[in-house]
């Protein structure tokens, strides 16, 4: 299974928010919205996720105060992407490694899609669950002994 899977099943709904943006403008899209990230995208070009994460860390550094922060100031300007044809079980691979819980997914430069880390666990419970329902078939329409075709 393939990145592409999931971004078919889950549709291609992207919210993106500038680095220059202050960091209070990103929180209430976050919460409006009810997601746990925001790609930052500056002249089309991916610099950075924003994640709940990191919006903690910034209020726990700022004494519960988001002020005039931007962010810039905030986000991880380093992020894990991932392409369409990136395969899951890497996904979930450097997911765990970097304990990311949102991937931006990018085509060269451009942005495709986001998935998190419950989109990943969701594909993962929805292939096992259709693998049990095809093996419990085939178990049950196993032949006796003794049955022949032909």
């Amino acid at each position: 299974m393939k990145v592409s899977d999931i971004l078919r099943v889950k549709g291609n709904t992207l919210f993106t928010v500038t680095p220059d943006e202050p960091l209070a403008v990103a929180i209430e899209i976050m919460a409006g919205k009810d997601i746990g990230s925001l790609v930052v995208m500056d002249h089309g070009d991916l610099v950075g996720m924003l994640t709940f994460r990191e919006v903690i860390v910034t209020l726990v550094k700022n004494g519960g105060q988001v002020g005039s922060t931007t962010v810039r100031a905030a986000m991880d300007d380093a992020p894990l992407t991932c392409t369409n044809e990136t395969e899951l079980d890497e996904v979930r691979r450097m997911m765990l490694d970097r304990h990311a819980r949102y991937m931006p997914v990018m085509d060269k430069r451009m942005l495709m899609g986001v998935i998190s880390f419950y989109d990943v666990a969701k594909a993962v419970v929805d292939s096992q669950n259709f693998e049990n329902k095809m093996l419990k078939a085939y178990i049950r329409d196993w032949p006796e002994e003794g049955d022949t075709a032909g």
